[in-house]
């Protein structure tokens, strides 16, 4: 049996692995996926290619039409789609803005399996923003009316039930710069308060220090989910975990692993090393990560809670592959376990 699914995973079909399981990747379109999760002949003439200047270099980005989100979930049972993180879907007159298109466009592909993992804009739950060369303190953070009119209620009314969850991203807060975990708790709560009653709430907090009991008692508080983050500042998965008492929050049962970056690595090398994102990189990879992800999976599954791992090329090289690893070893080791 084993056998056979370690056939299954070479044609990284991921959608099979546990009824608990659902694994998936941060964006999908990625040209270097193409042998992969892509067909050669099916969109090697409607690759498109975009200049990104990062960490001093420019690369170009070989980017797949919307489309091709159907063959992803052949592969896979969610996407987080992370474009949102950068624009509302209605503007300050409540009209459609281009990410609003673009998600609409991706409804016409997800078909009757596809299920999504929208994240809310950072205009929304950002401290500071990188304005004109320099972060700025963000004069809409925490705004709920902002979060429920000009995000929420358009994507619920596009996708509906086809959203899985919704991701706020808290980014890292230098020191000097830091609130206490007190207040941080205090001002969640008010915004928690204060947005529609929903069960796919999850937080990605960045910053260690504010990972604390306050932190963990206000998500408690409102069934939302502690998003478990293999990032940059952040410490190991499992010690994440263990700050929390090991415990999932989210009301509706789930809970969310996001591998980024590795460990002490910035954004910017993580991106160069990692591109065009068709092999993994031996110096990029971590076991531990996969180890930490395989544990947290075997535990969420044996407390009957759904887990949601969502892989980015930063964080080996090609996302594809790392869940390759991630499954073979949860198999293995899941069934080492029974």
């Amino acid at each position: 049996m084993a056998q056979d699914f370690h056939k299954i995973l070479e044609t990284f079909y991921f959608r099979d692995l546990h009824s608990n399981v659902f694994m998936g990747t941060a964006s999908d379109r990625y040209a270097g996926w193409i042998g992969q999760i892509y067909s050669k002949e099916r969109y090697q003439n409607s690759i498109s290619v975009r200049p990104k200047t990062i960490g001093g270099k420019t690369l170009q980005v070989e980017v797949l039409p919307v489309e091709s989100v159907e063959e992803y979930f052949k592969h896979f049972s969610v996407l987080e789609l992370d474009f949102t993180f950068y624009s509302l879907l209605l503007d300050k007159d409540l009209r459609p803005t281009q990410n609003y298109h673009v998600l609409r466009t991706y409804r016409k592909y997800l078909g009757k399996d596809g299920h999504v993992i929208l994240k809310v804009p950072q205009v929304i739950f950002a401290q500071r923003l990188w304005r004109g060369g320099a972060f700025t303190e963000n004069p809409d953070y925490l705004n709920s009316e902002l979060f429920t009119h000009q995000f929420y209620k358009p994507a619920v009314d596009l996708l509906g039930d086809t959203i899985s969850g919704f991701i706020f991203e808290q980014e890292y807060q230098a020191k000097k710069e830091r609130i206490s975990p007190d207040e941080y708790a205090a001002t969640l709560d008010g915004f928690l308060d204060n947005i529609p009653e929903d069960n796919r709430y999850h937080i990605e907090t960045r910053t260690e220090s504010m990972l604390r009991y306050p932190y963990f008692q206000v998500l408690r508080k409102y069934g939302v989910g502690q998003v478990l983050s293999h990032w940059t500042w952040l410490p190991p998965l499992r010690k994440q975990f263990a700050l929390s008492a090991r415990t999932f929050l989210n009301a509706g049962n789930k809970s969310i692993i996001r591998l980024m970056t590795p460990l002490q690595m910035r954004y910017d090398e993580a991106y160069v090393k990692a591109h065009p994102f068709n092999q993994l990189i031996d110096e990029m990879m971590s076991p531990q990560m996969i180890e930490d992800t395989v544990k947290i999976m075997a535990e969420a599954v044996d407390r009957g809670v759904d887990i949601g791992v969502i892989v980015n090329n930063r964080a080996g090289g090609n996302a594809p592959r790392i869940a390759q690893k991630i499954s073979e070893r949860f198999l293995q080791a899941y069934s080492q376990e029974k």
